[in-house]
């Protein structure tokens, strides 16, 4: 898929949103991806994980034995990601705030994992979950994810693929364009 053919699906779906956003970075920006809606319907969200799978160098695809993603945006689309590797995917979760694994699932100690998340900001999440598949005894040999919202300028430390890359400017608080400012923010994603 292109990425004109991707961002065509999140139209079409009415998952990019136009406005005043607070996200979950703290920064606040005029558009917002809800991947929850791009993934809503199955079929869609099949077709965009194997279009992200397709992306992966094929070595890479051959290795990894899990896919892990942070819950609740990555939930659906390490599923299908799953689904198009056919290898097992399970999802980390903050009930307390710090991500950790739970309802049985488990980490072999060594297993090579491809961590996936719907969309990536600042990468804070997506380090946050790596270090507890670290710690959980997982090697992360790469990530991915649907949307690179940092234009390609994110660090991960690992292999990262996006299935399409924007850079839709992000402000500070004090940074906010009186234009954006003028619209009451909203605070749409799962990090209230």
């Amino acid at each position: 898929m292109t990425e004109d053919e991707v961002l065509a699906e999140f139209r079409a779906s009415h998952a990019l949103l136009e406005g005043h956003f607070l996200l979950s970075s703290g920064r606040h920006s005029g558009y917002y991806l809800q991947c929850a809606r791009v993934l809503m319907n199955p079929e869609r969200g099949g077709k965009l994980a194997r279009a992200l799978v397709q992306k992966l160098p094929r070595e890479l695809r051959s290795q990894v034995r899990k896919v892990v993603s942070p819950a609740m945006g990555g939930v659906i689309i390490g599923h299908e990601v799953g689904r198009a590797l056919d290898v097992d995917a399970i999802f980390l979760e903050r009930p307390t705030g710090v991500f950790e694994l739970r309802r049985g699932f488990d980490i072999a100690e060594g297993e090579k994992i491809l961590l996936v998340e719907d969309v990536i900001t600042t990468g804070l999440s997506s380090r946050e979950a790596m270090k507890e598949i670290v710690a959980l005894g997982g090697d992360v040999i790469a990530a991915a994810a649907l949307v690179d919202r940092t234009g390609g300028e994110v660090d991960l430390g690992v292999p990262f693929h996006a299935l399409v890359t924007i850079n839709f400017p992000t402000y500070e608080e004090d940074e906010v364009p009186p234009e954006l400012a003028a619209i009451p923010a909203i605070k749409p994603g799962s990090r209230k």
